[in-house]
């Protein structure tokens, strides 16, 4: 389950990506259908976030700290993503979004790194 989640995550990046630059090219309809495409990827990514804690045994009732933090980092990061590109669509600044997507991202990855049931942990 750790390989889909992460296979999903990749992917909505890589969606993600593309959904930006094709915003900021102003190619607005192969853009809105990229966005519409990474939009299935963010439920895939939280199912499989929860389905990769059932799998260490963890509950809403025995999570620790780090869990909890590394939760709501990777919702913040889902939410920034969506962020940067309505705010594209909308052609208005997103550097403020561009700013915590990158931070809540990677402190995302380093947490999941770190974390048992993370990449080096399989």
């Amino acid at each position: 389950m750790v390989h889909m989640h992460i296979t999903a995550w990749v992917v909505g990046l890589i969606l993600f990506f593309i959904a930006s630059s094709m915003y900021k090219s102003e190619k607005m309809k192969p853009a809105t259908i990229v966005h519409m495409i990474l939009r299935l990827f963010y439920l895939i990514i939280i199912a499989s976030g929860i389905l990769v804690l059932n799998e260490l045994g963890f509950n809403l009732s025995n999570l620790n700290g780090e869990y909890i933090g590394k939760l709501i980092l990777g919702l913040v990061t889902v939410a920034m993503m969506e962020m940067v590109l309505v705010k594209m669509k909308k052609e208005k600044p997103a550097k403020v979004f561009w700013i915590i997507f990158i931070i809540a991202l990677v402190l995302t990855i380093l947490l999941g790194i770190r974390l048992p049931g993370g990449i080096f942990h399989m």
